[in-house]
């Protein structure tokens, strides 16, 4: 099962550069990544990128993330994907942008 994170252009760059992230302001804050599934995923783009240009969508195998990764309660008490560590680049499956269109973000196909 693909799980998925949203990164800024300036995230998704110092990812690259560095080997890994601990996520962006929020993940800091809350003191873990938050993922999303394929079906969540619209949803956090609405809710905590909304108007926002020049996103990455990156997908991670959930079973490789390891048992740093937790499935917890948040919006509605639908489960969600949380590491509970750094993210690392070699774990990235595919990066795709996710594009700005009359203000929503148009993901791939293969995300649902």
């Amino acid at each position: 099962m693909l799980v998925y994170k949203i990164f800024r252009d300036s995230e998704w760059q110092a990812l690259r550069n560095d080997g890994q992230s601990t996520g962006s302001p929020i993940d800091l804050t809350d003191g873990f990544v938050h993922l999303s599934t394929g079906e969540q995923a619209s949803e956090t783009a609405a809710k905590h990128f909304a108007c926002q240009a020049n996103l990455m969508l990156l997908a991670f195998e959930a079973e490789a993330l390891g048992s740093d990764l937790k499935w917890e309660p948040s919006r509605g008490g639908a489960l969600f994907p949380h590491l509970y560590r750094a993210l690392k680049l070699n774990e990235v499956i595919w990066t795709k942008p996710l594009p700005l269109v009359d203000g929503q973000h148009v993901f791939p196909d293969e995300v649902s």
